[in-house]
């Protein structure tokens, strides 16, 4: 599914912002980013010059778009990085570094959820902050069907094994939920 046609158009990047309590020189990475920069560049004007603001993804023409769009629009904060976020250790971001993830729309994509939620929490620091969000069970107009959707509460379940602390659950809108978890 195309995120920029899809279920990212209908986040708020405002509300991941506030939730992720993110701000000047933070170092923030989206994993599974897509090709739009839906959150990036939102995100970029939010932590200034001296933060860092990963975009990941596996697709190679989506890291792509997103240097294009940093270049034209001089953001040096904005660096890509391409992974495939299932395998442990794969991504280049030093482990315990960042300040909150995000996995937005990605988990649903995916039947090794936990090894992706796994590696997210790898680069996260202490007391940073890891923002999922992703399809509520429910049906919608469009999206992934039912069956492709998480469960929220076996995903609360894996992260708190993975040691993370659930802080809340928060509204992503009609078709979304948003789960903040931190790290200790």
């Amino acid at each position: 599914m195309n995120r920029a046609t899809g279920g990212n158009v209908l986040i708020d990047p405002q509300t991941i912002i506030e939730k992720g309590e993110i701000g000047d020189r933070l170092r923030v990475a989206d994993l599974g980013c897509g090709s739009s920069g839906h959150f990036i560049f939102p995100i970029a004007n939010v932590i200034g010059e001296y933060g860092v603001i990963y975009g990941v993804d596996i697709l190679k023409n989506n890291l792509e778009n997103i240097e294009r769009r940093a270049k034209q629009e001089n953001l040096k904060q904005v660096k890509t990085v391409w992974s495939n976020l299932e395998i442990f250790k794969a991504t280049k971001i030093d482990s315990s570094s960042l300040d909150v993830g995000l996995l937005i729309n990605v988990l649903y994509q995916s039947n090794k959820r936990a090894e992706i939620v796994r590696e997210a929490i790898r680069m996260i620091k202490k007391n940073g902050k890891l923002i999922i969000v992703d399809w509520k069970k429910i049906r919608s107009p469009f999206g992934p069907s039912i069956t492709e959707r998480v469960n929220k509460e076996n995903l609360i379940s894996v992260c708190q094994r993975l040691g993370m602390e659930f802080l809340a659950e928060f509204n992503a809108g009609e078709y979304h939920f948003g789960l903040t978890f931190l790290k200790h």
